[in-house]
């Protein structure tokens, strides 16, 4: 909305019974169902509520880390390989701990 007094648009949105809310946030961390993590580094969060609904918007830098520290190293020490041959068999498997072990120790 560039060009568009960011107040004018607030108060239209308030006749509208939209409520917006920011919110300081440092970092937001998404987790997805399929074990991905998703970092948004100095985003910028609004918390929108329409006539009851609660929804979030955010935006800022994007980052995405697939397996978790800890993953990578329960791999690495199981199986006394390298932290790249531990994070490629978590991928080789889809995050499957046991399997990428069980590939390992082939």
């Amino acid at each position: 909305m560039s060009g568009m007094d960011p107040r004018l648009v607030k108060m239209a949105l308030k006749k509208m019974g939209v409520k917006q809310e920011d919110i300081g946030a440092s970092r937001v961390i998404i987790e997805t169902v399929d074990n991905k993590k998703i970092f948004i580094n100095n985003p910028q969060v609004s918390k929108v509520d329409m006539a009851g609904n609660v929804s979030f918007q955010i935006s800022g830098d994007i980052s995405e880390e697939e397996f978790s520290e800890e993953d990578i190293r329960l791999v690495m020490e199981q199986t006394n390989v390298s932290r790249e041959k531990a994070k490629k068999a978590l991928e080789n498997n889809s995050g499957d701990i046991a399997q990428a072990i069980l590939e390992l120790k082939k």
